[in-house]
């Protein structure tokens, strides 16, 4: 029971040594096929959205604070606001919104 932790460490590091390792050893040519390229163009993208959307709405006391900030933040973001604009602005309206519904 108490080897079983360097079993576990084993088999973790082999795997993300097999992610890194493996692509490189390979894919020597470069991609030339237009989905895949666009696809894995896109995939850090994506993992950052999937990782953060649901943290919006889940670190607010009601989600319905972290939906209405996450809207707010996207429409300042469009208009061309800064990064520091939107985040503030997107804690005030947390702040706001939590405190009409609590």
């Amino acid at each position: 029971m108490e080897h079983e932790i360097y079993v576990y460490l084993f088999i973790m590091s082999a795997v993300t040594l097999a992610i890194r390792i493996l692509p490189l050893t390979l894919i020597r040519k470069q991609i030339k096929n237009r989905f895949l390229r666009s696809f894995l163009y896109y995939v850090p993208y994506v993992t950052l959205a999937v990782m953060t959307f649901p943290a919006i709405l889940d670190a607010t006391r009601t989600p319905a604070a972290g939906g209405l900030a996450l809207v707010f933040g996207i429409a300042l973001a469009w208009w061309g606001a800064s990064l520091f604009k939107v985040a503030a602005s997107c804690c005030i309206v947390v702040f706001l919104t939590e405190m009409v519904l609590c």
